[in-house]
C-alpha cells in the first residue's frame, strides 16, 4: 500500500503532502476506488493532482499510487467504430457492465483483448527494422486496413515472428533485439502519451485541398489537407451540423469526432446519425471509418482537457499508417472552460475573462499537431483539425476565439442572422477568410482549371460591392441607385441564394464536386457580364429581370445532376439568346 495520502480535495483537484516519488505529468491512481489522475504541480511540500473522474465520496487519508508513466492511450486495431470517453474508456463496454452512467474507478480495457484479428505478418526473421516500420496488417473494418507499426523509439533486428493467422492484441507477433542486445516483444497494440506529438520524418507543404463538397468552403474559404480551421458561432448557428456535414463528405480517410463538453442529447444525435449514415464513397456505414470521443457536459470537467489530446493522438496514429485524418473538435470553448475551472481551483492568477494565462499556449499546442507529414515509414499522411468555438453571446472578441484566430489559417465565422434566415451553411463571407488559397493555387490550376481562382475572385468582389451598397440602401432605399448598382445587388443575391446557400437534405445539393462549382460560377458570372452590357446600352434592370433568368439560375443547383454537368452549358446559351432578344 502506498504511503502517500490525500491531504485535501477541491473538486477534481487533489493535494498530497510531502510526496517525494511522483514525477510531473505522471498518471496516478487516487483513493481506494483507484480514480485516474495526473500530476500537474510538484513542490517540496505538496503535489497537486487533477482527477479525471468524479471525486464524490473521496476522503482525506486515502492512498495515492504512482504508475511511473504519463497518461497514455492504447493504440491498436479496434479503435474505429468505437466510442470512448475523454481518457479512452469504451463507453459501450462500460454500459454493458455497469449501466448508463460510468461508475467511479471503472477500469475497462480500452480495446477488446479477447477479439481475434486476421493478421498478415510483413517481416521475417533476420530483417532490420526501425521505429514506424509496418510489421503486420489486419483488416480493421471494410474500409480501413490497420497497419501495426514498430514503436518509434525501437530499432533492431527481428529474432522471432509468428506465421499469419488469428491473434489478439495481447499476443506477441514479433520479437526485436535492439543494439544493446535487449529483446522487445511487439504486439498489435502499443501505448502512447497523449500530451506528446508522435514523431514524423518531416513536415511537408500544404498544397492539396481537403475537398468537402460544400461550396462556401471549397470555393471561397478552402482548407488544405493537414490544415487547421475554426468554426466560431453563437448558439443555434449550425456549428455542430456543419461539422457533421464535413465529417460525412470531406475526402479524409478517417474521421475523429471529439464531443468536448457538449450536451448529452447532442452527442446522442451524433451517435444515432453516424450509425445510420452510409459512406457515399464505399456504400458501407460511415462508422467504419469513424471514431467518436464523447465527453458530455455532465462528465468530470478535467477529462474534457484530456479528450482533445486523446482525439489528436488517435488521429496521429492513423496518419502514421499513411491515412488522411480529419479531427472535428466540438467545442474547444468547453475545453477552455475546463482549463479555467481547474485553474481557479488551483488559485492561479487569472488573465482575461478569468481564463488562465497559459490559454494561448495550450490552444497552439493542440492546433500545431495538425500537418501534412512524411511518416517514419516513408508514407504521406495528414491530420486536419477543424475546431468549433462557442463564444458567449456570439462575441468574437472573447479570448478563446481571438487566440484561436492566431493559430488557425482558416476562419469560418457563422452568422446568427444568416442562420435565422435559413441560410445554411451560415458562413459570413465578410468575416471569414482562408490563408490557404495561394498554397492551393497550383492544385486548382492543374487539376480543375485556371478559371477557378479567377472566378472566385470575381464572386468575392461582387459580394464585397453588395455589402457597401447595402449600407446606402439602408439609408436612402434601393430606388435611387443607378442601374449598374441595382444589377450588382441582383447578381449578389443570386450568388448568395443560388450558390452559397446549400441544402444538406437534397441529393444533388448536399455534396457538390469542384467541377460543378466551377461551372455554376461560370454561369453566374456570364449572366453578370451580359447584364452589365445591357445596362451600358440603357436597358433597365427591370427588363432584364422580367426574362426569368435569375429565377431559373437560382435553381440550377437542384436541376443539374452532379454527373451531367454539360447541362450547365445550356444555361449559358439560354442567357445569350434571351439577352439578345431585348437588345
Amino acid at each position: 500500500m502506498s504511503e502517500n495520502r490525500i491531504y485535501s480535495i477541491n473538486g477534481p483537484v487533489v493535494k498530497v503532502r510531502n510526496a517525494k516519488d511522483f514525477s510531473m505529468l505522471e498518471m496516478v491512481y487516487v483513493g481506494h476506488a483507484q480514480l485516474v489522475g495526473e500530476v500537474i504541480s510538484i513542490s517540496e511540500k505538496e503535489t497537486t493532482i487533477q482527477v479525471y473522474e468524479s471525486t464524490t465520496g473521496l476522503r482525506p487519508g486515502e492512498p495515492v499510487e504512482g504508475t511511473g508513466s504519463p497518461i497514455s492511450v492504447t493504440l491498436g486495431p479496434g479503435i474505429l467504430r468505437n466510442i470512448f470517453d475523454g481518457i479512452e474508456r469504451p463507453l459501450e463496454q462500460i454500459e454493458a457492465e455497469a449501466g448508463a452512467f460510468i461508475p467511479t474507478g471503472s477500469h475497462v480495457a480500452p480495446l477488446d483483448v479477447h477479439k481475434k484479428w486476421s493478421v498478415t505478418v510483413c517481416v521475417k526473421k533476420g530483417d532490420k527494422v526501425k521505429g514506424g516500420d509496418i510489421f503486420a496488417t489486419t483488416p480493421e473494418t471494410h474500409l480501413i486496413v490497420h497497419k501495426c507499426m514498430i514503436h518509434p523509439d525501437l530499432k533492431g533486428e527481428v529474432v522471432d515472428c509468428v506465421s499469419d493467422g488469428e491473434y489478439t492484441i495481447e499476443d506477441t507477433i514479433i520479437k526485436v533485439k535492439d543494439d544493446n542486445g535487449i529483446i522487445h516483444e511487439c504486439k498489435l497494440a502499443q501505448k502512447w502519451p497523449i500530451k506528446d506529438p508522435r514523431p514524423v520524418a518531416k513536415r511537408l507543404p500544404l498544397s492539396i485541398p481537403l475537398i468537402t463538397g460544400q461550396r462556401v468552403v471549397d470555393t471561397l474559404f478552402p482548407i488544405a489537407k493537414g490544415g487547421t480551421a475554426a468554426v466560431p458561432g453563437g448558439f443555434g448557428t449550425g456549428k455542430t451540423m456543419m461539422q457533421h456535414q464535413l465529417a460525412k463528405w470531406c475526402d479524409a480517410d478517417i474521421i475523429v469526432y471529439v464531443g468536448c463538453g457538449e450536451r448529452g442529447n447532442e452527442m446522442t444525435q451524433v451517435l444515432e446519425e453516424f450509425r445510420e449514415l452510409i459512406d457515399p464513397k464505399s456504400k458501407h456505414p460511415l462508422t467504419d471509418r469513424t471514431v467518436l470521443i464523447a465527453n458530455t457536459s455532465n462528465m468530470p470537467v478535467a477529462a474534457r482537457e484530456a479528450s482533445i489530446y486523446t482525439g489528436v493522438t488517435l488521429a496521429e496514429y492513423y496518419r502514421d499508417m499513411g491515412y488522411h485524418v480529419a479531427i472535428m473538435a466540438d467545442s474547444t470553448s468547453r475545453w477552455a472552460e475546463a482549463l479555467r475551472e481547474i485553474s481557479g481551483r488551483l488559485e492561479e492568477m487569472p488573465a482575461e475573462e478569468g481564463f488562465p494565462a497559459y490559454l494561448p499556449s495550450r490552444i497552439s499546442q493542440f492546433y500545431e499537431r495538425a500537418g501534412y507529414m512524411e511518416t517514419l515509414n516513408g508514407k504521406n499522411g495528414s491530420v486536419s483539425i477543424i475546431g468549433a468555438v462557442s463564444p458567449q453571446g456570439a462575441d468574437f472578441s472573447e479570448p478563446v476565439t481571438q487566440n484561436t484566430k492566431r493559430f488557425v489559417r482558416c476562419f469560418w465565422a457563422l452568422d446568427k442572422a444568416l442562420a435565422y434566415a435559413r441560410h445554411y451553411a451560415a458562413v459570413n463571407w465578410n468575416q471569414s477568410y482562408s490563408e490557404y488559397v495561394s498554397d492551393l493555387e497550383n492544385y486548382y490550376n492543374e487539376k480543375i482549371s485556371p478559371r477557378f481562382l479567377k472566378d472566385r475572385q470575381e464572386i468575392m468582389q461582387i459580394l464585397n460591392e453588395e455589402t457597401k451598397l447595402m449600407e446606402i440602401v439602408k439609408l436612402i432605399g434601393a430606388d435611387v441607385l443607378p442601374d449598374d448598382q441595382k444589377c450588382t445587388i441582383e447578381v449578389a443575391k443570386l450568388i448568395r441564394v443560388g450558390f452559397l446557400q446549400q441544402n444538406a437534405f437534397h441529393p444533388e445539393d448536399t455534396y457538390v464536386p469542384l467541377e460543378k462549382q466551377l461551372k455554376m460560377m461560370d454561369v453566374i458570372l456570364h449572366l453578370n457580364k451580359r447584364c452589365k452590357e445591357c445596362v451600358e446600352k440603357g436597358i433597365p434592370v427591370s427588363t432584364i429581370l422580367s426574362l426569368g433568368l435569375f429565377e431559373k439560375i437560382v435553381k440550377m443547383k437542384y436541376d443539374v445532376p452532379n454527373h451531367d454537368l454539360h447541362l450547365l452549358d445550356d444555361y449559358i446559351k439560354e442567357i445569350d439568346e434571351k439577352i439578345l432578344s431585348i437588345q
